[in-house]
């Protein structure tokens, strides 16, 4: 890192080279929304439409929040909302973004409920993780959640985002001020829906009234988000110092692609992001699934049949021809076919997508991390694309490969002592330990770990689970990808 290079402002936007996009601008935009949980992600994603929208509208710029530490939020306002998008593809370069405008850590409380509390704020947004939103296993909302406790008793500072957003809504609804949207951008299924039901449960644990009003008048759309988005280091920030010729302590790297799917509600802000790039919608959960099938589903198979074969990257699994037209296949031929039709969404061309995004060479996304958490994984990326054409009387020869492949993979890792890494892992290293695939799957199918238990009625299925497992286990290839 050459810190004796001066750090990115508005100042020094002139004096970078002729090949960096950057702001039109000269200062930062009038806030227009505020997020919660500038990390790396949004700031790659959500933040470069936004950036995008205010070549034509600078009315919506954003206050970055972070409610748990101050490095990101401070390093931002080091360089005046300024930072670098490096584009890891085939085609890369570098992009400065000027979405941010305000930068809000713990200690700025007071600042944080004026700006929600504005009428000039018309967009809150959300990156948090699915377990920021402080939900309970059924998606509702946890009131024995330490975060939510903590705020319904009357503490002057809240610590959970929903605490927040109720706040800024009381605010505005004592005032007669029009509502904010609130828009969640983490991939949890039925993301918008379950927010807004968690707002009206908190507010409705405060008053009653308060809480039917933010059933008729807050707007909190569905969303869907997607780009690969790989953690900053030393070797980003060095390569965005030597681009730019300044050091940028905020910068973020992702692949070209990039999706965010907005139900549409009717509302100025989904407009608004449309305008610059997003996809307005009435069906996200047809994006969801399509996502859930296609892009995980694939990933998965990659990662398990991968590491079987040697692999250890998803570009690396790609150059496996017979393994990367194995998948192509899959996908094309048993899951597209299991996707309801949704206006506007081309599923071929999506495919097409998802297959150029995996042989991406400059991103390495390791098939060890894609393979953990299976036993959570599996049932929703692949399970039910097994169960749709089983309904149908129909055995997608591919897709059982591909389980078998997680059924071997989990008795090469069991009978390696290489640690499953999943929340049941000890069970499924159990499981997995001993006996042919058939006696594995029966173990896994019995304790409910990765299938569902009505499996073990489905002879036929069973037996070909159980015959692909054993194959790849054996390393008998040319058969099953054939």
């Amino acid at each position: 890192m050459q810190h004796d290079r001066p750090r990115l402002s508005y100042a020094a936007l002139d004096r970078l080279p002729s090949s960096i996009a950057r702001p039109a601008r000269r200062s930062p935009a009038p806030v227009g929304i505020v997020h919660f949980g500038p990390g790396a992600f949004h700031r790659a994603h959500q933040a470069s439409y936004v950036d995008t929208l205010l070549a034509t509208d600078p009315t919506w710029g954003i206050a970055a929040v972070s409610l748990r530490s101050k490095g990101t939020v401070a390093d931002l306002a080091a360089q005046e909302g300024l930072y670098t998008l490096a584009v890891r593809d085939a085609e890369s370069g570098h992009r400065v973004i000027g979405a941010h405008s305000a930068f809000l850590g713990p200690d700025d409380a007071a600042q944080i409920r004026t700006l929600l509390a504005a009428p000039t704020t018309r967009l809150v947004t959300t990156t948090v993780t699915e377990k920021g939103y402080c939900l309970a296993a059924d998606g509702s909302l946890d009131f024995n959640h330490p975060d939510i406790a903590h705020d319904l008793a009357g503490a002057e500072v809240p610590r959970s985002v929903i605490g927040w957003i109720v706040a800024g809504l009381e605010a505005r609804h004592a005032a007669g001020t029009d509502a904010f949207v609130v828009m969640p951008c983490d991939n949890l299924a039925n993301n918008g829906a379950k927010l807004h039901a968690a707002l009206i449960a908190y507010a409705g644990a405060l008053d009653p009234y308060f809480a039917e009003w933010i059933a008729g008048e807050v707007r909190v759309p569905g969303t869907m988000v997607d780009s690969i988005t790989p953690a900053s280091d030393a070797a980003l920030y060095d390569d965005v110092a030597e681009a730019l010729g300044v050091e940028d302590r905020a910068a973020v790297q992702r692949e070209a692609f990039t999706q965010w799917v907005i139900e549409d509600l009717g509302d100025p802000a989904g407009a608004a992001l449309a305008s610059a790039g997003a996809t307005l919608t009435d069906n996200v959960a047809g994006y969801e699934q399509a996502k859930l099938r296609v892009l995980n589903g694939s990933h998965s198979t990659l990662a398990y049949a991968g590491l079987l074969r040697g692999a250890t990257s998803v570009a690396d699994a790609m150059r496996d021809a017979p393994l990367a037209a194995f998948v192509d296949a899959m996908i094309r031929d048993e899951i597209l076919p299991t996707l309801p039709h949704v206006a506007g969404f081309d599923h071929d061309a999506y495919r097409e997508q998802i297959l150029a995004r995996f042989r991406n060479p400059t991103i390495v996304h390791r098939l060890d991390q894609i393979a953990g958490d299976g036993s959570q994984k599996i049932p929703y990326r692949l399970g039910d694309t097994l169960a749709w054409h089983r309904a149908r009387g129909e055995m997608p020869r591919r897709v059982v490969v591909a389980l078998g492949c997680w059924v071997a993979f989990l008795m090469q890792r069991s009978r390696g002592g290489i640690a499953i890494v999943d929340p049941a892992g000890a069970a499924l290293a159990t499981a997995a330990a001993e006996g042919d695939a058939a006696a594995v799957l029966a173990r896994l199918v019995a304790g409910k770990l990765g299938f569902d238990p009505a499996m073990a009625a489905d002879s036929e299925a069973m037996a070909a689970l159980a015959a692909a497992a054993d194959a790849a286990f054996a390393g008998t290839w040319e058969a099953l990808l054939g």
